[in-house]
């Protein structure tokens, strides 16, 4: 159970644990939740319901909570628990069920590798229930529809616990050396073992399949070895002082498992073998020797079962011995009252019977009865003889009274005492499932409010995302997309990120980038191009490069206004154990999210387009081009984009002119304004220098000379 908790537990899945029974257990540091209730109980239907869970794991053969030390009453608790859970598990209706069974089910020795389609052969009853268990999982399957897997494994063994006893053969062997200092060992036992966490590796594999192929597999390292191979294993481990004592005899028996349909269909790799294993189990058992050999000799001596004997004898005698002691003094009292003026009436064996018949009921009443009736005898034959006492029909009518009055007060004492503990175990059920709701109720609460915090706080909650993506608020109109990309790189986890605008039904243009990856198909695309990703796109579905083309981004989304597509979204660097639907959906969250904030920018500079131009030309004013030079250049000396601002040199009542002559020359992503200072200048997007200077030569076979200028020669 820990080996798997720890297994799970590292693939990051939330663990709850159903202990087994009422006590209080210790706490397990990996375990969300843990239910101290019995297997058999009636609130296991309200647990499964209240946690839903994807996955049931059924120790069966190694749970610790069937010590197989009373087989019969362990039977029937295992045969009432597998039932109970899983007639729970089957009203949920998801999820699977694993049960772990083990090579026990076959007790029969095989000439080879024994394979699934075995018939089993269970010996004992504990190997009895563990096949019968596995008979029930494969009922539910078939008829119930459910997803139940049954793992087989062979001859688990493992360091243990300090202090509990285990049943493998590679544990009792250790144990018999720490006691006596031998190994008793026949080779003509075969069989072959599995480390406790290679076991719980293989099985884990198999478990996390979405779709296994069979219902049962058998999982085992498959390498043989004999009693005698192992013994002398471990005498080599433990050094001198141990010896080997050879019990060869019998016939041959061998039992291994048949592990190649698993291997065939996973894979295999054993890493702890057995020299390495061994080494463990017995560098352990030797540094804590005591506690396992205190543990098997405390409580064994003869001494110590003879005491325990007479205690129980003595609790069982002590009512009887009771009876008697009170038995002295009413008879005193009954020879003083004869012949009394006052008490000759007064019948003290009577009451005597009723005292025990009401405080100790029927059985007691019989036996001070008796007491009684000997004594009534042995009081007349101070007078008479006892043939006379015998004759006398007086006797009889009193002892007739006596007993009959005995009985039903007994009887009645009895009967109320039953109703009495009916009604208190009764009591005791109904508040102990009060307690069970109050628990799973409040286990509910703290999953609630556990849930409810990782909602708000964690990574993918719209919460989280619409905090991140309300920033771009605060940006002014112009600055929207730049920091548009920061804020997908922040919300993807991403640091290559990159948004392009559309230009027209074939292009579209770079407007901002988080780093030079993300650059790589440059400042201007071909996107219908790009047929496997615009295939995805222009469905509005997200793309996810499952070929990881090297030429195409690892996911990319597009934002759409009306029919029209606006942005491209790429992502470049993401996990590969990331690119799933849920970050697909994650990445449509998002661009929805940017949309609204570029939507909300784009009409408000629609709104102001008379304000923002000079009247009948397409060049911006100095206010408003000003904010627009400031923003790009923000913006670049952030990393998320390049720009360059040339200066067109013309006269100032030839600057319109210029403008219309030069608008040819340049993109449509490219903006012409004017500072303060009077002057043209247009403002090259997702441009460097060494570039700019290719359309400053355009510029000046359109008969325009131009020079790049500054941020800080230009604005405060």
């Amino acid at each position: 159970m820990d080996a798997i908790i720890d297994k799970l537990n590292k693939g990051n899945h939330r663990i709850y644990l159903l202990t087994g029974k009422r006590e209080k257990s210790v706490s397990y540091k990996h375990v969300f939740e843990k239910y101290c209730f019995s297997y058999e109980d009636d609130s296991i239907k309200d647990i499964l319901e209240s946690i839903k869970p994807e996955l049931v794991l059924f120790l069966g053969a190694y749970d610790t909570n069937f010590s197989w030390h009373r087989d019969r009453q362990d039977s029937v608790h295992y045969a009432a628990a597998l039932m109970n859970i899983l007639s729970a598990y089957a009203m949920l209706r998801k999820g699977r069920f694993v049960y772990f069974s083990s090579h026990e089910v076959y007790g029969n020795s095989y000439m080879d590798a024994i394979a699934e389609t075995e018939p089993v052969s269970p010996a004992g009853l504990k190997a009895m229930m563990v096949a019968q268990g596995e008979g029930i999982c494969d009922n539910y399957r078939r008829t119930q529809g459910m997803d139940i897997l049954i793992l087989r494994l062979d001859h688990i063994y493992g360091v243990p616990k300090r202090g509990q006893e285990e049943g493998d053969v590679c544990f009792q062997m250790c144990l018999e050396a720490l006691k006596t200092g031998k190994i008793p060992a026949n080779d003509r036992n075969v069989f072959s073992m599995l480390y406790i966490k290679d076991a719980v590796e293989l099985a884990f594999q198999v478990i996390m399949e979405e779709k296994p192929t069979r219902p049962l597999y058998h999982i085992s390292s498959m390498e043989e070895i004999n009693e005698k191979q192992l013994a002398k294993l471990l005498i080599k481990k433990m050094g001198a002082g141990v010896s080997l004592v050879d019990n060869s005899v019998g016939e041959h028996h061998q039992l291994i498992l048949d592990g190649r349909e698993y291997q065939e269909e996973y894979g295999q790799k054993i890493f702890t073998n057995y020299e390495k294993g061994t080494e463990q189990v017995v560098q352990y058992m030797k540094r804590h020797s005591s506690s396992f050999t205190s543990r098997t000799d405390a409580g064994g001596s003869w001494l110590g079962r003879l005491w325990h004997t007479a205690m129980s004898i003595l609790g069982r005698l002590l009512p009887f011995i009771e009876n008697m002691i009170c038995f002295i003094p009413f008879f005193m009292l009954n020879n003083r009252a004869v012949g009394s003026e006052y008490f000759d009436r007064l019948d003290f064996y009577l009451l005597y019977v009723l005292l025990f018949a009401i405080v100790h009921g029927q059985q007691q009443a019989i036996f001070s009865a008796l007491l009684s009736v000997a004594g009534y005898c042995f009081r007349q034959m101070y007078q008479r003889t006892g043939f006379e006492v015998l004759l006398d029909y007086n006797t009889y009518v009193w002892m007739a009274q006596l007993f009959i009055l005995g009985m039903v007060v007994g009887y009645m004492k009895d009967r109320l005492h039953e109703i009495r503990s009916e009604d208190e175990e009764e009591i005791k059920y109904l508040r102990g499932k009060m307690n069970d709701i109050a628990d799973i109720n409040d286990s509910n609460v703290r999953m609630k409010q556990s849930f409810e915090m990782q909602l708000v706080n964690q990574r993918d909650s719209l919460g989280k995302i619409y905090e991140i993506t309300s920033s771009l608020e605060w940006y002014g109109p112009e600055e929207v997309l730049f920091y548009a990309a920061k804020v997908l790189s922040k919300l993807m986890e991403s640091r290559d990120v990159a948004i392009y605008t559309v230009a027209n039904k074939d292009y579209a243009r770079l407007f901002s980038a988080t780093s030079p990856e993300a650059r790589k198909l440059g400042n201007s695309i071909e996107y219908t191009a790009m047929e496997a990703m615009y295939d995805e796109l222009k469905e509005r579905r997200v793309f996810i490069n499952k070929y990881m083309d090297e030429t195409l981004p690892l996911m990319a989304g597009a934002v759409y206004e009306a029919e029209e597509m606006q942005l491209i979204l790429m992502i470049w660097s993401i996990p590969w154990q990331r690119m799933t639907l849920a970050e697909a959906n994650r990445l449509t969250i998002v661009g929805a999210l940017i949309q609204n904030a570029t939507l909300r920018a784009s009409r408000y500079l629609e709104a102001l387009e008379n304000q923002r131009y000079i009247g009948g030309t397409n060049i911006l004013a100095a206010e408003a081009f000003s904010l627009l030079v400031k923003a790009f250049f923000d913006a670049r000396n952030k990393g998320l984009t390049e720009c360059t601002l040339v200066e067109i040199i013309a006269e100032t009542q030839k600057c319109e002119q210029a403008a219309v002559a030069l608008n040819s020359k340049i993109r449509q992503t490219d903006y012409m304004g004017m500072l303060k200072d009077g002057k043209l200048y247009i403002l090259l997007s997702n441009t460097d220098e060494k570039n700019a200077y290719n359309v400053m030569e355009r510029f000046r076979t359109s008969g325009f000379e131009s020079c790049i200028r500054k941020e800080a020669e230009l604005l405060p």
